[in-house]
């Protein structure tokens, strides 16, 4: 795995309802170094700090294996890496092999696979419909955000070196299906309660479905 692209935003004035909100996600490359913080991207926009950065969504990776699918399937919009709000577009990143809470170093920063990304209307604002939310979430392949464990710098062409294997086996993809799964994995649900790379909130979360 290798960053093919860093990429940050302004934020950008929406309209969602009738109301005017702001959002990050309309990201492009910089062909520049970004540097990890413990809690966001130095210099990228976040307008909802309740469910974007903090400790666990301090920056968001995603595939660029999974591009050429998305691109095929919304072939006319502007393509470029960070459409899909990343900070890191990565090439081979396979989340069914992503264990959460493996640890890996890039660049000179280290970091920590912590969750799938969940996705909101805005993601369906920048692909011009709301149907993205329904296509993302059944295709399954959603990328990682990560927590910094070690702020750092990183840049295009960075690899992914895998510093240590979490010995909890719960993958991204796994947990992700789990989330939207109308009957749960009792064995997925029990790897993820225990899995401390999760936010605490998250596990405590699932434990109504044991």
């Amino acid at each position: 795995m290798r960053v093919l692209s860093t990429n940050i935003g302004n934020l950008t004035q929406i309209t969602w309802n009738g109301k005017q909100l702001q959002t990050g996600i309309f990201k492009s490359p910089t062909n520049s170094p970004l540097f990890l913080k413990k809690e966001i991207v130095a210099n990228d926009a976040i307008a909802n700090r309740k469910v974007h950065g903090g400790i666990y969504k301090a920056c968001y990776l995603f595939s660029t294996k999974h591009y050429p699918y998305w691109e095929k399937r919304y072939p006319n919009l502007k393509w470029n890496w960070g459409m899909f709000g990343e900070n890191l577009s990565v090439s081979n990143m396979d989340e069914t092999q992503l264990r959460i809470g493996d640890i890996y170093k890039i660049g000179s920063a280290l970091v920590q696979i912590s969750q799938p990304r969940e996705p909101c209307f805005k993601l369906g604002i920048r692909f011009g419909t709301q149907q993205i939310l329904k296509d993302f979430i059944n295709h399954g392949f959603p990328g990682t955000y990560v927590k910094i464990l070690e702020e750092g710098e990183v840049s295009p062409k960075d690899e992914l070196i895998l510093i240590k294997r979490s010995d909890n086996l719960l993958t991204v993809h796994q947990f992700f299906q789990l989330l939207y799964a109308k009957k749960k994995d009792k064995n997925l649900l029990k790897l993820a309660i225990d899995n401390i790379a999760l936010p605490e909130k998250k596990r405590e979360g699932l434990k109504k479905y044991l």
